[in-house]
């Protein structure tokens, strides 16, 4: 099966920036599209941003829009999330996710295949 494995999360403070990586198998790269979703204590996982493999087009949610830039390196099978302006709503657990470049960005039936997760958390 196709693994993806997350990593760069940690304790950030407001307003600082964080990279997060997206470590997937080689399969993955023939996914259409990979995306980042997040899920708060309590709170339904919403997307963040996503990335089509083939030509780099990107997709924000309006919440990160401006803030953060998913970006990907083909030869490495490996996604990353650059998140700037942090704030401590953008608190929560880090997804990474690949599916049907075919399906809506921003829907979670898209993506088939999920990592562990990176939690990330914003202090004031």
């Amino acid at each position: 099966q196709v693994q993806l494995v997350e990593s760069g999360g940690g304790l950030v403070q407001a307003g600082d920036s964080r990279r997060l990586s997206c470590a997937a198998s080689r399969r993955t790269g023939n996914a259409g599209r990979m995306g980042w979703f997040r899920q708060a204590p309590g709170k339904e996982r919403e997307f963040v941003a996503s990335i089509r493999w083939s030509d780099g087009s990107t997709y924000y949610a309006d919440s990160v829009k401006g803030r953060f830039t998913i970006s990907r390196d083909n030869a490495k099978n490996t996604v990353y999330l650059q998140m700037n302006q942090l704030k401590t709503e953008d608190t929560a657990v880090y997804y990474c996710a690949a599916g049907s470049a075919a399906g809506l960005q921003y829907r979670d039936s898209t993506y088939v295949y999920w990592g562990q997760g990176t939690q990330v958390t914003v202090s004031s």
